[in-house]
Protein backbone atom coordinates (compact mmCIF):
# COMPACT_ATOMS: atom_id res chain seq x y z
CA UNK A 1 0.00 0.00 0.00
CA UNK A 2 1.53 3.34 -0.58
CA UNK A 3 2.24 5.85 2.18
CA UNK A 4 3.01 9.20 3.18
CA UNK A 5 5.08 10.38 5.69
CA UNK A 6 4.28 13.10 8.92
CA UNK A 7 6.46 14.31 11.61
CA UNK A 8 5.16 12.52 15.31
CA UNK A 9 5.93 12.73 18.93
CA UNK A 10 6.69 9.18 20.36
CA UNK A 11 8.95 6.31 21.59
CA UNK A 12 10.34 3.49 20.26
CA UNK A 13 11.17 1.53 23.69
CA UNK A 14 9.17 1.04 27.43
CA UNK A 15 10.78 3.75 29.65
CA UNK A 16 11.90 5.99 26.60
CA UNK A 17 10.61 9.84 26.61
CA UNK A 18 8.67 10.98 23.90
CA UNK A 19 10.67 12.70 20.93
CA UNK A 20 10.23 13.66 17.55
CA UNK A 21 10.15 11.01 14.79
CA UNK A 22 8.83 9.90 11.22
CA UNK A 23 6.00 7.75 11.09
CA UNK A 24 4.02 6.65 7.43
CA UNK A 25 0.42 7.22 7.33
CA UNK A 26 -1.59 5.41 4.34
CA UNK A 27 -2.25 7.05 1.12
CA UNK A 28 -6.05 8.07 0.82
CA UNK A 29 -8.34 4.97 0.61
CA UNK A 30 -11.69 5.99 -1.66
CA UNK A 31 -13.44 6.69 1.63
CA UNK A 32 -10.79 7.81 3.57
CA UNK A 33 -10.48 11.41 4.91
CA UNK A 34 -6.81 13.25 5.78
CA UNK A 35 -6.79 15.78 8.33
CA UNK A 36 -3.81 18.51 9.41
CA UNK A 37 -4.10 17.55 13.45
CA UNK A 38 -4.62 21.34 15.30
CA UNK A 39 -5.19 19.71 18.65
CA UNK A 40 -4.57 16.62 20.63
CA UNK A 41 -5.56 15.83 24.62
CA UNK A 42 -3.71 13.85 26.49
CA UNK A 43 -5.49 11.09 28.51
CA UNK A 44 -4.56 8.91 31.39
CA UNK A 45 -5.06 6.09 29.10
CA UNK A 46 -2.13 7.63 27.37
CA UNK A 47 0.16 7.38 30.44
CA UNK A 48 -0.62 4.04 31.11
CA UNK A 49 -0.02 2.73 27.28
CA UNK A 50 3.24 4.39 27.14
CA UNK A 51 4.44 2.91 30.63
CA UNK A 52 2.66 -0.62 29.25
CA UNK A 53 0.55 -0.81 32.89
CA UNK A 54 -1.47 -2.89 30.95
CA UNK A 55 0.98 -4.88 28.98
CA UNK A 56 0.52 -5.60 25.17
CA UNK A 57 1.89 -1.82 24.65
CA UNK A 58 3.38 -2.32 20.63
CA UNK A 59 6.38 0.07 20.11
CA UNK A 60 7.31 2.12 18.46
CA UNK A 61 3.68 4.05 20.07
CA UNK A 62 2.38 7.37 19.10
CA UNK A 63 -0.29 8.19 21.52
CA UNK A 64 -3.33 10.34 21.31
CA UNK A 65 -6.89 9.68 20.66
CA UNK A 66 -8.29 13.23 21.17
CA UNK A 67 -7.82 14.64 17.66
CA UNK A 68 -9.20 17.76 16.47
CA UNK A 69 -7.90 18.86 13.42
CA UNK A 70 -9.05 20.77 9.76
CA UNK A 71 -10.01 17.98 6.43
CA UNK A 72 -6.85 19.02 3.88
CA UNK A 73 -7.78 16.03 1.27
CA UNK A 74 -10.57 13.32 0.75
CA UNK A 75 -10.84 10.17 -1.38
CA UNK A 76 -12.77 10.35 -4.29
CA UNK A 77 -15.46 8.29 -2.42
CA UNK A 78 -15.83 10.36 0.12
CA UNK A 79 -19.63 12.18 1.28
CA UNK A 80 -19.37 12.87 4.55
CA UNK A 81 -16.70 15.76 4.75
CA UNK A 82 -14.97 18.69 2.55
CA UNK A 83 -11.46 20.04 2.49
CA UNK A 84 -11.30 22.85 5.07
CA UNK A 85 -13.82 21.63 7.44
CA UNK A 86 -12.94 21.35 11.25
CA UNK A 87 -13.03 17.33 12.24
CA UNK A 88 -12.06 14.84 14.76
CA UNK A 89 -11.34 11.71 15.75
CA UNK A 90 -11.39 9.91 19.04
CA UNK A 91 -10.85 6.38 20.09
CA UNK A 92 -11.86 4.12 17.03
CA UNK A 93 -11.04 4.28 13.57
CA UNK A 94 -12.12 0.86 12.56
CA UNK A 95 -13.88 -1.67 12.94
CA UNK A 96 -15.39 -5.02 11.34
CA UNK A 97 -18.49 -3.23 10.17
CA UNK A 98 -21.28 -5.72 10.28
CA UNK A 99 -21.15 -7.82 13.40
CA UNK A 100 -24.09 -6.67 16.19
CA UNK A 101 -22.36 -4.44 17.96
CA UNK A 102 -21.73 -2.37 15.10
CA UNK A 103 -25.13 -2.28 13.71
CA UNK A 104 -26.37 -0.76 17.38
CA UNK A 105 -23.89 1.66 16.55
CA UNK A 106 -21.61 0.42 19.54
CA UNK A 107 -18.74 0.08 17.61
CA UNK A 108 -16.38 -0.14 20.91
CA UNK A 109 -17.57 -3.57 21.51
CA UNK A 110 -17.05 -4.75 18.35
CA UNK A 111 -16.80 -8.79 18.56
CA UNK A 112 -14.11 -9.44 15.51
CA UNK A 113 -11.73 -6.27 17.40
CA UNK A 114 -12.45 -2.19 17.67
CA UNK A 115 -9.31 -0.76 16.17
CA UNK A 116 -8.42 2.06 17.99
CA UNK A 117 -6.42 5.29 17.16
CA UNK A 118 -3.17 4.47 18.24
CA UNK A 119 -1.63 1.03 19.74
CA UNK A 120 -3.91 -1.16 18.00
CA UNK A 121 -3.18 -3.49 14.87
CA UNK A 122 -3.77 -1.32 12.22
CA UNK A 123 -5.86 -3.88 9.58
CA UNK A 124 -4.30 -1.58 6.23
CA UNK A 125 -0.38 -0.95 6.87
CA UNK A 126 0.30 -3.98 9.53
CA UNK A 127 2.06 -2.90 12.80
CA UNK A 128 -0.03 -0.90 14.63
CA UNK A 129 -1.99 2.10 14.51
CA UNK A 130 -0.22 5.89 15.69
CA UNK A 131 -2.01 8.29 17.20
CA UNK A 132 -2.50 12.11 17.35
CA UNK A 133 0.95 13.28 18.92
CA UNK A 134 1.21 14.01 15.29
CA UNK A 135 1.28 16.43 12.16
CA UNK A 136 -1.54 14.56 10.08
CA UNK A 137 -4.33 11.27 10.47
CA UNK A 138 -5.91 9.44 8.07
CA UNK A 139 -9.25 7.96 8.55
CA UNK A 140 -12.53 6.34 7.17
CA UNK A 141 -14.99 9.33 7.15
CA UNK A 142 -17.45 6.30 9.45
CA UNK A 143 -15.21 7.00 12.34
CA UNK A 144 -14.37 10.80 11.46
CA UNK A 145 -16.57 13.39 13.17
CA UNK A 146 -18.02 16.70 12.41
CA UNK A 147 -16.13 19.25 14.82
CA UNK A 148 -18.82 22.26 16.07
CA UNK A 149 -16.81 25.48 15.39
CA UNK A 150 -16.46 25.80 19.53
CA UNK A 151 -15.04 29.13 20.66
CA UNK A 152 -12.14 27.52 22.25
CA UNK A 153 -11.20 25.34 20.12
CA UNK A 154 -8.46 23.25 21.55
CA UNK A 155 -10.40 22.98 24.83
CA UNK A 156 -12.60 21.00 22.80
CA UNK A 157 -10.27 18.53 21.69
CA UNK A 158 -10.63 16.36 25.02
CA UNK A 159 -14.24 15.80 24.42
CA UNK A 160 -13.52 13.01 22.15
CA UNK A 161 -12.82 10.87 24.71
CA UNK A 162 -13.48 12.27 28.03
CA UNK A 163 -16.72 13.79 27.34
CA UNK A 164 -18.01 10.67 25.48
CA UNK A 165 -16.57 8.46 28.49
CA UNK A 166 -18.72 10.16 30.73
CA UNK A 167 -21.92 11.42 28.62
CA UNK A 168 -22.42 7.78 27.48
CA UNK A 169 -23.11 6.41 30.64
CA UNK A 170 -24.73 9.19 31.65
CA UNK A 171 -27.25 9.65 28.71
CA UNK A 172 -27.70 5.06 29.46
CA UNK A 173 -28.35 5.77 33.10
CA UNK A 174 -30.96 8.47 32.27
CA UNK A 175 -29.16 11.11 34.33
CA UNK A 176 -31.84 14.13 34.07
CA UNK A 177 -33.95 16.27 36.27
CA UNK A 178 -35.07 14.79 39.62
CA UNK A 179 -32.01 12.27 39.39
CA UNK A 180 -29.59 12.68 42.24
CA UNK A 181 -25.80 11.68 40.54
CA UNK A 182 -22.88 11.03 42.61
CA UNK A 183 -19.09 11.73 40.34
CA UNK A 184 -16.09 9.70 42.40
CA UNK A 185 -12.85 12.16 41.50
CA UNK A 186 -12.67 15.65 39.81
CA UNK A 187 -9.75 15.16 36.75
CA UNK A 188 -10.04 15.16 33.47
CA UNK A 189 -13.27 12.32 33.31
CA UNK A 190 -14.33 13.38 36.41
CA UNK A 191 -14.81 17.34 35.73
CA UNK A 192 -16.28 16.77 32.33
CA UNK A 193 -18.79 14.36 34.16
CA UNK A 194 -20.09 17.64 36.42
CA UNK A 195 -20.34 20.17 33.69
CA UNK A 196 -22.50 17.47 31.46
CA UNK A 197 -24.39 15.99 34.18
CA UNK A 198 -25.36 19.59 35.37
CA UNK A 199 -26.64 20.27 32.06
CA UNK A 200 -28.66 16.95 31.71
CA UNK A 201 -30.82 18.60 34.76
CA UNK A 202 -29.41 16.18 37.68
CA UNK A 203 -28.49 17.24 41.03
CA UNK A 204 -24.44 16.57 41.20
CA UNK A 205 -22.96 15.64 44.38
CA UNK A 206 -19.01 15.32 44.42
CA UNK A 207 -16.57 13.04 46.31
CA UNK A 208 -12.67 13.84 46.23
CA UNK A 209 -9.78 13.06 48.41
CA UNK A 210 -8.35 16.78 47.46
CA UNK A 211 -9.56 19.14 49.97
CA UNK A 212 -8.32 21.84 47.41
CA UNK A 213 -10.82 20.34 44.84
CA UNK A 214 -14.39 20.69 47.16
CA UNK A 215 -14.32 24.41 46.53
CA UNK A 216 -13.25 23.69 43.26
CA UNK A 217 -15.94 21.10 42.23
CA UNK A 218 -18.56 24.17 43.23
CA UNK A 219 -16.68 26.42 40.68
CA UNK A 220 -17.19 23.98 37.60
CA UNK A 221 -20.83 23.35 38.71
CA UNK A 222 -21.39 20.63 41.60
CA UNK A 223 -24.84 20.95 43.77
CA UNK A 224 -22.58 19.80 46.46
CA UNK A 225 -18.90 18.18 47.22
CA UNK A 226 -17.63 16.01 49.95
CA UNK A 227 -14.07 14.98 51.09
CA UNK A 228 -14.41 11.54 51.21
CA UNK A 229 -11.93 11.07 54.39
CA UNK A 230 -14.67 12.40 56.39
CA UNK A 231 -16.77 9.75 58.18
CA UNK A 232 -19.49 12.30 59.13
CA UNK A 233 -20.11 14.03 55.53
CA UNK A 234 -20.27 10.44 53.93
CA UNK A 235 -22.61 9.04 56.50
CA UNK A 236 -25.04 12.25 55.45
CA UNK A 237 -25.37 10.55 51.67
CA UNK A 238 -26.01 7.05 52.93
CA UNK A 239 -28.83 5.61 50.02
CA UNK A 240 -28.95 9.20 48.57
CA UNK A 241 -28.09 8.95 44.86
CA UNK A 242 -29.30 7.23 42.30
CA UNK A 243 -26.45 6.73 40.32
CA UNK A 244 -22.29 7.44 40.73
CA UNK A 245 -19.98 7.93 38.00
CA UNK A 246 -16.50 6.19 39.65
CA UNK A 247 -13.35 7.71 37.56
CA UNK A 248 -10.38 6.94 39.60
CA UNK A 249 -7.25 4.91 38.06
CA UNK A 250 -6.21 3.76 40.69
CA UNK A 251 -7.07 1.05 43.13
CA UNK A 252 -9.75 1.96 45.72
CA UNK A 253 -12.36 0.79 47.54
CA UNK A 254 -15.56 1.26 45.79
CA UNK A 255 -17.84 -0.63 48.35
CA UNK A 256 -17.98 2.56 50.70
CA UNK A 257 -19.54 4.45 47.36
CA UNK A 258 -22.04 1.50 47.03
CA UNK A 259 -23.95 2.26 50.31
CA UNK A 260 -24.38 5.10 49.03
CA UNK A 261 -26.90 4.61 46.27
CA UNK A 262 -30.66 3.84 46.60
CA UNK A 263 -32.18 0.13 46.13
CA UNK A 264 -31.60 -0.36 42.43
CA UNK A 265 -28.35 1.95 42.34
CA UNK A 266 -25.42 2.03 39.89
CA UNK A 267 -21.76 2.51 40.49
CA UNK A 268 -20.63 2.72 37.16
CA UNK A 269 -16.76 2.68 36.84
CA UNK A 270 -15.25 4.39 33.47
CA UNK A 271 -11.32 4.75 35.27
CA UNK A 272 -8.72 2.30 34.45
CA UNK A 273 -7.15 0.97 37.87
CA UNK A 274 -4.63 -1.21 36.75
CA UNK A 275 -5.48 -3.60 39.77
CA UNK A 276 -8.58 -6.01 40.19
CA UNK A 277 -11.14 -3.92 42.48
CA UNK A 278 -13.28 -5.78 45.54
CA UNK A 279 -16.71 -5.51 45.75
CA UNK A 280 -18.62 -6.95 49.04
CA UNK A 281 -21.44 -9.07 47.98
CA UNK A 282 -23.60 -7.79 50.70
CA UNK A 283 -22.84 -4.54 49.38
CA UNK A 284 -24.73 -5.02 46.10
CA UNK A 285 -27.59 -7.86 47.00
CA UNK A 286 -28.62 -5.50 49.90
CA UNK A 287 -30.72 -2.94 47.49
CA UNK A 288 -30.35 -4.77 44.37
CA UNK A 289 -27.36 -2.46 43.93
CA UNK A 290 -25.05 -2.83 40.47
CA UNK A 291 -21.58 -2.33 40.15
CA UNK A 292 -20.89 -1.45 35.96
CA UNK A 293 -18.26 -0.53 34.09
CA UNK A 294 -18.75 1.79 30.58
CA UNK A 295 -16.54 2.52 27.84
CA UNK A 296 -16.44 5.50 25.78
CA UNK A 297 -19.80 5.58 22.71
CA UNK A 298 -20.18 4.62 19.42
CA UNK A 299 -19.44 7.40 16.84
CA UNK A 300 -22.88 8.73 16.37
CA UNK A 301 -23.39 8.74 19.79
CA UNK A 302 -19.64 10.98 20.31
CA UNK A 303 -21.80 12.88 17.93
CA UNK A 304 -24.54 13.35 19.69
CA UNK A 305 -22.22 14.38 22.21
CA UNK A 306 -19.90 17.32 20.59
CA UNK A 307 -23.60 18.70 19.44
CA UNK A 308 -24.46 18.91 23.10
CA UNK A 309 -21.50 20.30 24.47
CA UNK A 310 -21.53 22.96 21.55
CA UNK A 311 -25.28 24.00 22.36
CA UNK A 312 -24.11 23.94 26.10
CA UNK A 313 -20.96 25.87 25.68
CA UNK A 314 -18.98 22.82 27.50
CA UNK A 315 -15.36 22.06 27.17
CA UNK A 316 -12.51 20.89 29.51
CA UNK A 317 -10.41 22.68 31.95
CA UNK A 318 -7.48 23.14 29.70
CA UNK A 319 -3.96 23.25 29.76
CA UNK A 320 -2.34 24.27 26.19
CA UNK A 321 0.88 23.18 25.88
CA UNK A 322 3.82 22.79 23.11
CA UNK A 323 4.78 19.16 22.22
CA UNK A 324 8.00 19.95 23.38
CA UNK A 325 6.31 19.81 26.77
CA UNK A 326 4.43 16.43 27.04
CA UNK A 327 7.21 14.52 28.95
CA UNK A 328 6.60 17.22 31.67
CA UNK A 329 3.32 17.04 31.31
CA UNK A 330 3.00 13.03 31.55
CA UNK A 331 5.24 13.71 35.05
CA UNK A 332 2.09 15.92 36.04
CA UNK A 333 -0.04 14.19 35.34
CA UNK A 334 1.08 10.99 37.15
CA UNK A 335 1.55 13.47 40.21
CA UNK A 336 -2.60 14.69 39.40
CA UNK A 337 -0.48 18.09 38.99
CA UNK A 338 -3.31 19.54 35.79
CA UNK A 339 -6.64 21.05 35.97
CA UNK A 340 -7.68 19.48 34.24
CA UNK A 341 -6.79 18.24 31.05
CA UNK A 342 -3.54 18.90 29.00
CA UNK A 343 -4.02 19.76 25.31
CA UNK A 344 -0.98 19.74 22.88
CA UNK A 345 -0.85 22.78 20.23
CA UNK A 346 0.23 20.80 16.83
CA UNK A 347 1.64 24.39 15.55
CA UNK A 348 4.74 23.17 17.66
CA UNK A 349 5.28 20.57 16.34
Amino acid sequence: METTTSKAYGSETEGTPLHEMEIKRRELLPTDVEMEVLYCGICHSDLHQIKNDFGGTIFPIVPGHEILGRVTRVGDQVTSFKVGELAGVGCIVDSCGHCESYEEDLEMFCEKGVTFSFNSPDRHLGGATFGGFSKSYVCDQRYMLHMPNFENLGAAAPLLCAGITVYSPLKHWNAGPGKKVGILGIGGLGHMAIKIAKAMGAEVTVFTTSPSKVEDAKRLGADFAVLSSNSEEMSKYTAQLHFIIDTVSAKHDVNSYLNLLKHDGTVVLVGLPPEPLEVGAFNIIMGRKSFAGSNIGGIAETQEMLNFCYEHNITADSEIIAMQEVNEAFERLEKGDVKYRFVIDMASL
